[in-house]
């Protein structure tokens, strides 16, 4: 009977060591400082299905404040189609966070870049995986059924695994900005930048000589 109860005991304070999260992706970090490191995620909601102002919303915070007003936004239907939630006045397309995947993420681009989006989103459809899409779209480029664009074109990403919106506030949480600027077929040799960050924060070359050779920039957040 001792034993008994003293295994009962410890079920129970192990059960109260970690308490369950039902917020979207939260992590919840153990008491110890010293352990920040170790975190339990306690996924009991996969994603938020939000509505299509919630979406329209969240889509725009990944668009520069001169665009939000005339971007047109896709974003899900209730039944996850990708659709178009706001038809566009300007040059700029911003993306809702997709429910069936994990932690959030929204973009927005500019429209020149919606050939190559786009043709993504269909071999993606069609099960392609990533290599397969990327091969696809890099032959497709070469020869000239995809259009890419002829001036350096941006891409705007906020994201974060943890990342959620706050229904209250109107605002997302545990989201950070990064950059992508699309220039086809740059190399190091025609930017004069480096294939790696010499620095954290600082710009890149990634891909350079393919199809979607873009600069990388992600600023450096400070708590």
């Amino acid at each position: 009977m001792k034993r008994l109860t003293l295994l009962a005991c410890l079920l129970i304070l192990s059960s109260s060591c970690v308490k369950p999260s039902y917020k979207k992706n939260e992590i919840v970090k153990s008491d110890n400082e010293e352990s920040k490191s170790e975190a339990f995620a306690f996924d009991a909601i996969d994603n938020q299905k939000l509505t299509a102002d919630q979406q329209i919303a969240c889509a725009l915070m990944a668009a520069p404040e001169e665009m939000k007003e005339g971007a047109k936004v896709y974003g899900y239907g209730d039944d996850g189609e990708f659709m178009t939630l706001r038809e566009g006045t300007n040059d700029f397309v911003c993306i809702a966070d997709n429910p069936t995947k994990p932690g959030f993420q929204v973009v927005g681009y500019h429209m020149s870049l919606e050939p190559m989006m786009a043709r993504g989103r269909e071999l993606e459809a069609e099960g392609k995986s990533r290599a397969e899409k990327e091969a696809i779209r890099a032959e497709e480029a070469k020869s000239g059924k995809l259009k890419l664009p002829e001036a350096p074109a941006a891409l705007h990403i906020y994201q974060g695994n943890e990342a959620y919106f706050d229904e209250e506030s109107k605002t997302v949480e545990n989201a950070k900005y990064r950059y992508v600027v699309y220039i086809p077929y740059a190399t190091q040799e025609t930017t004069g930048l480096s294939l790696a960050p010499n620095e954290s924060s600082h710009p890149w070359l990634m891909f350079p000589g393919q199809y979607n050779a873009h600069i990388m920039i992600t600023p450096e957040y400070l708590d």
